[in-house]
């Protein structure tokens, strides 16, 4: 089985600033009633969406993240991503959102960027204070697509391993953010 995580940034159209919180719940209430999805919700706030085996997240900084249910094939993944991708464009136009599937915010800095109301990222935040200099940009400013593959044996799991290092290789050179290459080349 394979399973995938899609995390892009959203952003206001008219000012290119961050999703707030208002926007991001909006924007699940909107996905919500329109493609029957179940929400996830924390205190007084909704913070996430299901459907079957799929669930739709925030993230720390309004990353909004899909995570895919377990599927067969790597066409029902790509399939299941543009589903998920149409809706989520066909509620957030409505509301001036637009998404970015990057890497890396270089435009914002963590201050700069909305606080989501989840209790779990407020324990997390204090603790990335605590253990290096990078943690918050990696928790606050970066979006990413993960895959989650079964196995059914060691040796199948380690020629699954070697082969998503070495693909992890030529991934980095195309989509690392230079600016952040070079600020860290600079500060280190």
């Amino acid at each position: 089985m394979i399973g995938t995580e899609h995390e892009k940034f959203g952003f206001e159209f008219k000012t290119l600033r961050p999703m707030n919180y208002e926007q991001i719940a909006e924007l699940l209430n909107g996905i919500s009633e329109r493609f029957d999805w179940d929400k996830v919700i924390e205190g007084d706030y909704i913070i996430g969406l299901k459907q079957g085996k799929q669930s739709i997240s925030v993230e720390p900084r309004g990353q909004f993240e899909l995570s895919g249910a377990p599927l067969e094939t790597l066409h029902r993944t790509c399939a299941e991503v543009n589903s998920h991708l149409y809706q989520v464009k066909a509620v957030a136009e409505e509301i001036g959102i637009g998404f970015l599937g990057i890497g890396f915010q270089s435009k914002r800095g963590i201050k700069d960027i909305p606080v989501m109301p989840k209790g779990r990222y407020e324990i997390t935040r204090n603790y990335m204070r605590k253990v290096g200099s990078l943690g918050l940009d990696m928790m606050f400013r970066t979006c990413t697509d993960q895959v989650n593959l079964d196995f059914s044996s060691e040796a199948d799991m380690i020629r699954k391993f070697r082969a998503g290092l070495a693909l992890q290789r030529v991934r980095t050179l195309i989509f690392c953010h230079p600016l952040k290459f070079s600020a860290l080349q600079i500060s280190n």
